[in-house]
C-alpha cells in the first residue's frame, strides 16, 4: 500500500462499524480496494449475510477509495448515496469485496464494488457516490 493509502486504512477509529463486523482492508491502489469480512456475526435471522452487512462493507471500501481521492485533493469525503442489488445468500465463511472508481471528479467520488463468496460467486452488487467537501464544512 501506498504512504498515503496506509493512512488511511491505520488511522481508522477503533469502536468502528467497520471493526465490529469484522472487515479487514487488504489492500488499497489507485485502482481497487479491497477488503474481506467474515459472515459468522453478521447473518440476519435465517442464518444468511445481511443485507446490510454487505452494505456496510461496500460503504467501508467505497468510503476508503473516496478518502483517499480527496484526501490528495486536500478534501474529505462523504457519502451521499449507495444502493445495493443481493445476488445470492452466503451462509458461511468469508466475503470479499472489491472496490473499482467509476468517477474521480473535483465534488464526487464513485465506487462499483463487487462483493464476492469464497467460490468467487457474486453475492452482492453495489455502487457509492462520496461529495468531496472542504474539512471546514463539517466544522474540522
Amino acid at each position: 500500500m501506498s504512504e498515503i493509502s496506509r493512512d488511511i486504512t491505520d488511522n481508522l477509529p477503533v469502536g468502528t462499524l467497520g471493526e465490529k463486523m469484522g472487515i479487514r482492508i487488504t489492500e488499497v491502489s489507485d485502482d481497487r480496494i479491497v477488503a474481506t469480512m467474515p459472515v459468522d456475526g453478521n447473518q440476519q435471522p435465517y442464518g444468511l449475510l445481511h443485507g446490510g452487512a454487505s452494505v456496510v462493507l461496500a460503504e467501508t471500501l467505497g468510503s476508503i477509495g473516496s478518502a483517499k481521492h480527496a484526501m490528495a485533493l486536500g478534501k474529505l469525503a462523504v457519502g451521499v448515496d449507495i444502493n445495493a442489488t443481493h445476488h445470492r445468500s452466503a451462509t458461511s465463511g468469508v466475503v470479499t469485496g472489491v472496490a473499482r472508481p467509476v468517477h474521480l471528479g473535483r465534488s464526487t467520488a464513485s465506487f462499483d464494488v463487487v462483493i464476492s463468496d469464497e467460490n468467487g460467486k457474486r453475492v452482492c452488487t453495489s455502487r457509492i457516490t462520496c461529495a468531496l467537501i472542504e474539512a471546514q464544512q463539517l466544522g474540522r
